[in-house]
């Protein structure tokens, strides 16, 4: 179980801090949300304080998440992590629990599925990743897991995204295989 869930609240330091750094990234990458309002987002945010933990989380493990749309039909800002690189924390992982237990030595030391779902947060998707590279230049260094579809999954696959020669690719890997580079990214809805 991740800290972010044993822990019941944000002291009021800790919330204090997270909103003032959500508040100057989102001052600062205006590009990510047009038209968007950082005050409607902080009212959300200080209602919602188990959001508030995932995002904590988000940030502590190096996502620098921040707002890249609205959702009219759900009414709900969405979050992703825009870290330069694949956040440093979630990284030297495999795709997802099958794959790490079928690992008979040099295990990593989680899965990114394992990890998305503790902190709270869904991996990206190949649509989604591609979205975020239309706000700057992401992982020009590393990579990052993408949602599998499940027959690739299910033959023992999984697929990863950079952006490499001005181009996003996605690749595909066995679902085992883990590297210093490779993390991922996830998505969350307020």
């Amino acid at each position: 179980m991740s800290k972010t869930k044993n822990k019941k609240d944000l002291s009021p330091k800790e919330k204090e801090e997270l909103l003032g750094i959500l508040k100057s990234r989102f001052e600062k990458n205006k590009n990510r949300h047009k038209g968007i309002d950082w005050t409607k987002i902080q009212t959300r945010l200080e209602a919602n304080s188990d959001k508030l933990l995932i995002l904590f989380e988000m940030e502590k493990t190096g996502g620098e998440p921040d707002v890249v749309g609205f959702d009219k039909k759900t009414s709900e800002y969405i979050f992703f992590d825009c870290s330069q690189e694949s956040p440093k924390e979630r990284r030297s992982i495999c795709y997802d629990r099958e794959a790490l237990d079928s690992r008979k030595e040099n295990k990593p030391k989680n899965s990114a599925i394992d990890m998305a779902s503790e902190m709270g947060i869904e991996i990206l998707s190949e649509e989604e990743y591609r979205e975020l590279q239309k706000l700057g230049e992401f992982d020009l260094k590393t990579s990052s897991w993408v949602k599998t579809p499940s027959n690739i999954r299910k033959l023992g696959g999984a697929l990863f995204c950079d952006r490499r020669y001005d181009t996003v690719f996605l690749y595909h890997n066995g679902a085992e295989s883990y590297y210093a580079a490779r993390g991922f990214r996830g998505s969350l809805r307020v």
